[in-house]
């Protein structure tokens, strides 16, 4: 299989199921943002020493897959996708961000990014996720939004990222 097809060459995309949209539709901006904060997550995995921090963010990775997928599906195919976001994905976050915070004093101010490489690039991650949630609130104002749960995993998947940054800080060497 070839890694290029030329179907993109005239501003065109296909959605999952193959519907063609334009690729200044805001879908593939919002899905597109989210595989950006996926793979600065990525990056952050791969400089972190830490198996707690690792198995957090590619929990996280596994959930953006999952949104995008909702976003990359047009509505009329919605049902046939397998794994959607569900309370269940937003509890679990939530139960994670608690775990962390008992174990992380939160700064009184605001944070200057950059104590560590990995906490570095968990904050970039985390404002890219806030990006593309910010997207995703205008697909919700679009009535493009699939579901509304999408919001609240991208909201607590950011808070999630933003402690997880303060908890590779505080592990020092050993959490980069």
């Amino acid at each position: 299989m070839k890694l290029f097809n030329k179907k993109g060459d005239e501003g065109y995309t296909s959605m999952l199921y193959g519907q063609r949209i334009s690729k200044s539709d805001p879908r593939p901006e919002t899905y597109g943002t989210l595989d950006e904060a996926n793979s600065t997550l990525g990056f952050a995995k791969a400089l972190s020493k830490d198996e707690k921090i690792r198995e957090i963010i590619h929990m996280v990775q596994e959930g953006l897959f999952v949104v995008g997928a909702e976003l990359a599906t047009d509505s009329q195919d919605y049902e046939k996708l397998r794994k959607k976001t569900e309370e269940e994905d937003i509890r679990e976050l939530q139960g994670l961000i608690e775990d962390l915070e008992a174990k992380v004093e939160l700064p009184k101010s605001f944070i200057i990014p950059g104590g560590s490489m990995a906490s570095a690039s968990l904050d970039m991650a985390r404002t890219i996720i806030r990006r593309g949630e910010r997207r995703a609130a205008g697909l919700k104002k679009d009535g493009l939004l699939p579901n509304d749960k999408i919001l609240a995993y991208l909201n607590r998947s950011a808070d999630l990222i933003f402690i997880l940054a303060r908890y590779a800080e505080g592990r020092g060497a050993e959490g980069v």
